[in-house]
């Protein structure tokens, strides 16, 4: 038994009813024989089925409704052994094509032998009547493969590996798995499993693996690439690569060096040469982003037709608006015409919306179809605001979908490209290179494409750094807005927004306009003055809701200022529990009916609907709403989200949401609040960067408030430590241009 269920209560019982299961996160509710009663269970069980006997390692836990369970944290399954069991199993519809009438029909025959017959023997199995010798081989085969994934779960789940991963193995492994994972447990860690080093290398020890293995130790490389797309880095430099991959494994460097030069000759990675340095990709990103730019360098070179001589239009858009546009935002309605591919850039109140509003009337006023998409459903909604035109999300916009290994695709590609003239991107900072490879595939031939964003927001949570690369390429037409309006000047978040950018302190002593700072000696009262702001002295001084109008951002999760001890305490200010509020416990996490919850991370075949009868799938991380239902009958929670309902099971809610009170600085990215309240108090110091401090402010609408130190401000200030990506896509963009970036971090070009 493993090490860590030596605590755990044990107890064995056949499944006598399966109340309830999620065939995408495995969470199952289902009832087991304990003596004389019924036990009700409930944990991660994938395949179960009526009929099979269970030796269950957990803890007894207490439900508000349902009573007395037993939580199971890892299980033991053992093939039904007794002609009832059997039959039980059998007309329960585990094995495909076997239903009660052909199960008693079978159990009947081959009584104890039923098990046997119906993995090794089609023959004898087709003498049963109602069975022919096809379907007889089929159910055979499918017996196999039900008792494969089973068999290797059981192998895996003894060295920490979870029972989804399992499943990942069988699909690229197949019948195959447990032999292929036996001659090489390294297998695991490939990208498309997804298994932690570690947890293969446990696996790898018990079979005498040597520390220097060869296998091991390309394994290890290529581990320290996968893990690095979650720091957001498509590529690394072979020389800290290989330092790194040392140091994890325990080996010589020249080991990790040699191993490197075997999985670039046999195209298991790729190797670039950039500047003189030496980059390495895994396969996918090396095509992702050499995709994206020799599509780029196609756009630029066969161009849709220029629509010039606009001069008349913007006029007469001037002359009904009352407005007077700036040259350079004159310079970028004209270059989306003329050229086609434009990057729109600036900070707040330049101007951007402005210019793009006329962009699109223009091309509309043209006969021109206009798509506008943003990463996010806030920013999608915000764009429809700002524009008048319908945004949509750009995985709606792309139709995701999912593959045969369940990973998101696209339905819009090459082959069936979208119907438009022109698209435009908002919120392009947020954009990864997956999913801008994934745009650039949907356009047709000739399709106009502008690039809108902020060049000093946090980068994509995803891989990669398309806005900054496209931008120190220098290769795509580019306008920057600098010049901030007349108008926006009066805003100090705005101009505190822009004196940040530049390295310079923000105005912190004004009293009497949209931004304030409160001093706070410690990170305890600086914790209380954000509750107290949140949950009372700005809903009664201006009259916003705390859930839906004010919005703590947070650099970080942890400490009294961080994320997670805030969400406690402003949950209890601002949704105290009440009698009329039910509730569940779900893993230690605790939903109540009106608590502000987030999604956190992208749910592709979430299904939703709209009060207009409108449905959909998918919800994407960072996505914002409330609990509207706490259904304890049926398990689940109503999350409103925006314009749509969402339903959680109790499981996947735990998986899926957080508390949104309060939210890191990252995750609020593509929203907007009319107030936000953002604690800077000194902590993780990889947390204390400019850009970070920019991208919160410019979160806000119509009030800011900074609770903290003056000097925690002047240390973001003065960190100009953008956030450090390894990425190819400039490089790739670069050649045959003349253009040379510097490098990660190189400043951009001059206008």
């Amino acid at each position: 038994m493993p090490e860590e269920r030596r605590e755990l209560l044990e107890m064995e019982g056949s499944v006598e009813n399966i109340v309830y299961h999620n065939d995408q996160n495995q969470y199952t509710v289902l009832e087991i024989t304990g003596g004389d009663e019924l036990i009700t269970v409930v944990g991660t069980f994938p395949f179960v089925s009526v009929g099979e006997t269970l030796h269950l390692y957990g803890t007894w836990t207490s439900h508000a409704t349902f009573g007395r369970q037993f939580r199971a944290e890892a299980f033991e399954r053992s093939r039904p052994e007794t002609t009832a069991a059997m039959l039980k199993y059998l007309s329960s519809g585990a094995v495909k094509g076997v239903g009660p009438a052909i199960a008693a029909k079978i159990v009947e025959k081959f009584g104890d032998d039923t098990i046997r017959i119906l993995e090794d023997d089609p023959e004898s199995l087709a003498t049963v009547k109602g069975v022919t010798l096809e379907k007889a081989r089929q159910i055979s085969a499918e017996m196999r493969r039900v008792n494969g994934i089973r068999d290797l779960m059981a192998f895996l789940g003894a060295f920490g590996v979870r029972p989804e991963d399992a499943v990942k193995v069988w699909k690229v492994y197949g019948q195959a798995a447990v032999a292929c994972v036996q001659e090489d447990p390294y297998r695991l860690t490939a990208e498309e499993i997804g298994v932690d080093f570690a947890v293969a290398d446990r696996l790898a020890a018990s079979m005498e693996y040597e520390p220097e293995n060869v296998e091991r130790i390309k394994a290890g490389v290529r581990y320290v690439l996968s893990h690095n797309l979650l720091n957001g880095h498509t590529c690394l430099p072979a020389d800290k690569l290989t330092p790194a991959a040392a140091s994890l494994l325990h080996v010589p460097l020249e080991n990790a060096v040699a191993a490197l030069e075997t999985l670039c000759r046999d195209l298991d990675l790729v190797l670039e040469e950039f500047n003189g340095r030496q980059f390495v990709f895994l396969p996918k990103w090396h095509r992702m982003e050499s995709y994206a730019a020799e599509r780029i360098r196609m756009m630029l070179r066969i161009p849709p037709p220029p629509i010039t001589d606009v001069e008349e239009e913007i006029r007469e858009i001037e002359q009904e608006q009352g407005i007077e546009y700036a040259a350079m935002q004159r310079e970028a309605i004209r270059a989306a015409l003329e050229k086609g591919l434009l990057i729109l850039t600036g900070g707040p109140g330049t101007g951007k919306t402005t210019a793009l509003n006329a962009i699109i009337r223009i091309l509309m006023e043209k006969g021109e179809t206009v798509f506008l998409a943003a990463p996010t459903g806030r920013a999608a909604k915000r764009m429809t605001e700002l524009t008048g035109v319908e945004a949509k999300t750009i995985h709606r916009m792309l139709q995701v979908d999912w593959d045969d290994e369940d990973q998101p695709t696209f339905q819009r590609s090459e082959r069936n490209p979208l119907e438009c003239d022109a698209v435009v991107i908002d919120e392009l900072s947020m954009v990864d290179s997956y999913v801008f490879e994934s745009v650039l595939r949907a356009l047709p031939p000739g399709c106009r494409l502008i690039l809108v964003g902020d060049s000093d927001q946090l980068p994509s949570v995803g891989p990669g750094n398309v806005l900054h690369d496209l931008l120190v390429s220098g290769v795509l037409p580019t306008v920057q807005l600098t010049e901030i309006f007349r108008q926006s000047m009066q805003s100090l978040i705005v101009t505190n927004a822009h004196r940040i950018v530049h390295g310079q302190m923000p105005e912190l002593r004004v009293r009497n306009n949209d931004f304030f700072f409160l001093p706070a000696r410690d990170a305890r009262s600086t914790a209380e003055t954000v509750v107290g702001l949140a949950s009372v002295r700005l809903p009664k001084s201006y009259g916003y809701s705390p859930l839906t109008d004010i919005q703590v951002l947070c650099p970080g999760r942890k400490g009294d200022a961080g994320t997670v001890e805030l969400n406690r305490r402003l949950r209890e200010e601002i949704n105290p529990p009440a009698k009329d509020k039910p509730q569940v416990t779900v893993r230690g996490t605790v939903f109540r009916l009106g608590d502000k919850v987030m999604q956190i991370k992208n749910d592709y075949d979430l299904p939703w609907s709209r009060p207009d009868g409108t449905t959909g799938e998918g919800v994407f991380n960072g996505d914002m709403g409330i609990v509207a239902a706490v259904d304890r009958d049926a398990g689940c929670l109503r999350v409103v989200i925006d314009d749509r309902e969402v339903l959680y099971d109790f499981e996947h809610a735990a998986n899926e949401l957080e508390l949104a009170y309060a939210v890191t600085v990252h995750k609020s990215q593509g929203n907007e609040f009319n107030a936000v309240v953002m604690p800077v108090f000194p902590g993780a110091p990889q947390l204390s960067y400019r850009n970070l401090l920019y991208t919160g402010v410019t979160r806000a609408k119509k009030l800011l408030i900074l609770v903290g130190t003056r000097a925690e401000i002047e240390r973001m200030v003065e960190n100009d430590r953008k956030t450090r990506r390894f990425s190819g896509l400039k490089y790739f963009l670069a050649l045959g241009s003349g253009n040379a970036p510097a490098g990660p971090g190189a400043p951009l070009p001059p206008l």
